[in-house]
């Protein structure tokens, strides 16, 4: 399978600095994407990261809106226009920026959380909350009972 999945805690160094777990990078190189493509999750405490599949998706979405319109506005602000494009070092290392540190309240850890087509960027106790409530609603779908409409629980 390609793409991103599972889930690595990296400590971050003293000069800001965290690297992405090496099946990321593989992942990353794969896509052929210069850097890493970031911005807040609308959904979650964490930040939305990925390649050329990420920015594919985000594009596909927006094809539905007229370009002229208040929701093809709102979503390309949001998807588009917070983002941030972190440098990838020859290490495998990115910069936490202020933007991904407030969003998230990372300090000395980060978990990347695999999705498939992209992944996220999780302070650690939030991620293990957040799994936990993830796996209910995930359980509920599958048993046929879940709302897939209705936030999780601590949504942002």
């Amino acid at each position: 399978m390609s793409g991103f999945v599972s889930h690595f805690t990296n400590r971050v160094d003293a000069k800001g600095r965290v690297s992405i777990p090496a099946p990321f990078r593989a992942a990353l190189a794969k896509d052929g994407f210069e850097g890493l493509y970031c911005f807040p999750s609308p959904f979650q405490n964490a930040v939305d990261a990925g390649g050329n599949g990420l920015v594919a998706e985000i594009q596909k979405k927006l094809e539905g809106f007229s370009t002229l319109s208040l929701e093809y506005d709102a979503l390309s602000t949001a998807l588009y226009g917070a983002s941030e494009t972190l440098k990838v070092d020859r290490d495998g290392r990115v910069m936490l920026s202020d933007m991904v540190r407030h969003h998230t309240g990372i300090s000395d850890e980060v978990t990347f959380v695999g999705q498939g087509f992209k992944f996220q960027i999780w302070e650690p106790t939030k991620f293990r909350e957040h799994r936990e409530e993830a796996m209910k609603r995930a359980l509920a779908v599958l048993a046929g009972g879940g709302n897939s409409a209705a936030p999780l629980e601590g949504a942002v």
